[in-house]
Parts: C-alpha cells; sequence; structure tokens
C-alpha cells in the first residue's frame, strides 16, 4: 500500500552509510536483502528496491558509520521552506552541490546529535526488475538519541512530521510524515542509528529472509515480531557495519492527520503483542553518524 503524503516531507529517501568493507556491504544489501545495484561511482555504491535511482547508498570508508539520512521533499515549493527553516535553526549546511547521482536537487546539514540530514528533491525514477527477492521499497529507521524529546521537536518543528505514538516519559517517539504509521522511530540511546527498514509484500518475505541466512550460516536476531507501536510484522538481522536491518509487512496506516498520538506506558508491551520477549543487547547495537566517527563533529 503506498503511503499518502501531506507535509513538507512527502517520503523516507535513502539511508547513506559508510562501510570499512563495500564488497561485505553490497553483498549483505543485494544477497541477504534483495536490494538492486543501480549505479556506482568512486567507491559509491547506489542501490534501491523501489522504482527510484537509489534508497540506499553505500561509501567505501576507513571507519563504519551513518554518512546521511535522506528525506524526500514534496515539491519544489517544499524543498525551499525546508532550506529556509534550516537557516533560521542556524544548523551547519554541509553542501548544496553537487547533488547525489540521482538527485536533481539536495542540500544537506547538522542536525542534533551530530546526524546528518539530506533534504532531496527530483529524484530520478527508474525500471523495476522484479526477477527473484526483495522488499517493495525502502520505509523508515530507527535511531537512538540521547536527548529524544529533543530530536522528536526538531523533527516536528523542521520538517513537520506528526507524532504517531508515545512511550514512556522522554523514552520513545514514532513520527510520520505521511500516511504510513512511521518514517522515523525515536528510542532513548546512546546515540546511534539502530536500524533502517524496508517493506515487504507479505510474511511470507520474512521468512524467506530467514531461510537465506541461515544457508549462509547466519541468523535472524529477533522475529518475526509484531509490534504494538505500528502493529508491523517484522524480522531483524545485523549486516556487515553493525547497523540493524528490519524487513517488515502489515504496518498501520493513519489517514486522519489529526488523530491524536497513542501514548504507552513504557513498561507496556509495546514493542512485541506475541511476547514479552527482547533479545538480550538488541539495543545496543548500531552505528554512530559518520561525523562523530571521524572526530568532525
Amino acid at each position: 500500500m503506498d503511503a499518502t503524503p501531506w507535509g513538507l516531507i512527502r517520503a523516507m529517501g535513502q539511508v547513506s552509510l559508510r562501510t570499512n568493507d563495500l564488497g561485505a556491504s553490497i553483498h549483505d544489501a543485494v544477497d541477504v536483502l534483495g536490494l538492486q545495484v543501480t549505479a556506482a561511482e568512486r567507491g559509491v555504491t547506489y542501490l534501491a528496491a523501489s522504482a527510484v535511482h537509489h534508497e540506499l547508498r553505500l561509501i567505501e570508508s576507513s571507519e563504519n558509520g551513518v554518512e546521511s539520512l535522506g528525506l524526500i521533499a514534496r515539491d519544489g515549493d517544499a524543498f525551499r521552506e525546508l532550506r529556509s527553516r534550516v537557516d533560521a535553526e542556524g544548523l551547519r549546511i554541509l553542501r548544496h552541490r553537487p547533488a547525489p547521482l540521482g538527485v536533481a536537487d539536495s542540500f544537506a546539514f547538522v542536525g542534533p546529535e551530530g546526524f546528518v540530514f539530506e533534504v532531496m528533491h527530483d529524484i530520478q525514477d527508474r525500471r523495476i526488475d522484479r526477477v527473484g527477492f526483495g522488499p517493495t521499497r525502502y520505509g523508515h529507521f530507527n535511531f537512538h538519541p540521547t536527548q529524544p524529546t529533543a530530536m522528536k521537536e526538531f523533527l516536528v518543528r523542521v520538517f513537520g512530521f506528526r507524532v504517531s505514538d508515545v512511550i514512556g516519559e522522554d523514552y520513545a517517539y514514532f513520527l510520520r510524515c505521511n500516511s504510513e504509521h512511521h518514517g522515523i522511530a525515536i528510542i532513548k540511546g546512546d546515540g546511534t542509528l539502530h536500524h533502517h527498514a524496508w517493506g515487504a509484500q507479505s510474511v511470507s518475505e520474512l521468512t524467506r529472509l530467514g531461510d537465506r541466512l541461515h544457508v549462509l550460516g547466519r541468523k535472524l536476531i529477533w522475529g518475526p515480531v509484531r509490534h504494538g507501536a505500528g502493529s508491523n510484522i517484522a524480522a531483524y538481522y545485523v549486516e556487515h557495519t553493525g547497523n540493524v536491518v528490519e524487513l517488515y509487512t502489515d504496518i498501520e496506516h493513519i489517514y486522519n492527520d489529526l488523530r491524536a498520538p497513542v501514548y504507552w506506558q513504557e513498561s507496556d508491551v509495546w514493542f512485541n503483542d506475541w511476547s514479552d520477549y527482547v533479545p538480550e543487547g538488541f539495543r545496543r547495537l548500531g552505528v554512530r553518524p559518520a561525523e562523530v566517527v571521524d572526530g568532525v563533529a
């Protein structure tokens, strides 16, 4: 089901990761997750699941880390409004030109806690090859800032995200930019990106993911589970960089723009309707922003 946009951001665009083994990361993205390579240049590989130029960008580096988190502006007017809002916040712009391959225009800036956000406009389409396996599209990311409420307020104020669910006091928030329950999930942590998530057509795709990992001598680290917040059925594994990848299906869509947030106690079983089990150390997984890794921020 397509997500219906209503604000300045129409979709979650892409995630860019630095990797100390580009070949291993490409293998994970293609042979495990099922993405397709769409382009490559000078140590950068572009991959996608849907009919756009790219949704994942892998960058060869000496260290693993998050390069940027990309968001797609609704149109040209929204793109300019977002740039104006970022400038008004006094945030450091990293680049305006050149835009990544397949993107007509973009700008990137350093946001709270060193995370780099990249706003994109007018992304090139591509023809999809549906042979084989793989998700249908990139859906959301989940990160763990040290100050979740401040991060939530920033995303609402600058990008216009709306709050779908609230967990506890200053603990977790699920935010949406279109009808899909969340494009960004925030859970209090150590300042890392925990996972990027990809939508699948059915739960059978999650079982096939488990089978592929088994053949490779690897395992799902959690799932399939039915999340309470968002209602999606999800399965998780760890890819080369140490970041977690989620494959999900059957997520809640919210078509009432004015729907009030759903509130949960932190002690509620909001993370899994089917049991109260969470793997030990699950929330400690993830990678830090590359700016922090490189000692720049």
